[in-house]
């Protein structure tokens, strides 16, 4: 038995095979690049989730920070402004008390002028 095969049949044998194949790296290309666009958007749908939520934490500090500098004019008092406080509260006890040591004087006084 023998098996006559024709030139022009075994190149298009060949070439039959041959885009059998191609087609098959074609589609196996474009299974690949679904799964990595498709992993891609995934990773990029994380990091914007990421970032949106770093964003309102960063939101939140903002408005925390700026209650905080409402307040500081309210409970801080600057070095100078309490030492200038201190100094006139001190002033007016020394005078206080000058009053008081000149009234102990006049009452001394009139003690001894009237004995």
């Amino acid at each position: 038995m023998t098996v006559s095969v024709d030139v022009w049949q075994l190149i298009g044998f060949g070439l039959a095979l041959l885009s059998g194949f191609a087609t098959i790296i074609v589609a196996a290309g474009k299974t690949i690049a679904s799964q990595f666009e498709r992993r891609i958007n995934e990773r990029f749908d994380v990091i914007e989730r990421a970032r949106e939520a770093e964003a309102a934490g960063i939101s939140h500090l903002e408005r925390e920070f700026m209650h905080w500098k409402a307040e500081l004019p309210v409970q801080y008092v600057r070095r100078e402004d309490y030492v200038r406080g201190q100094s006139i509260v001190e002033a007016k006890l020394d005078g206080l008390a000058g009053k008081i040591d000149n009234a102990v004087l006049r009452a001394a006084l009139d003690q001894k002028g009237s004995s």
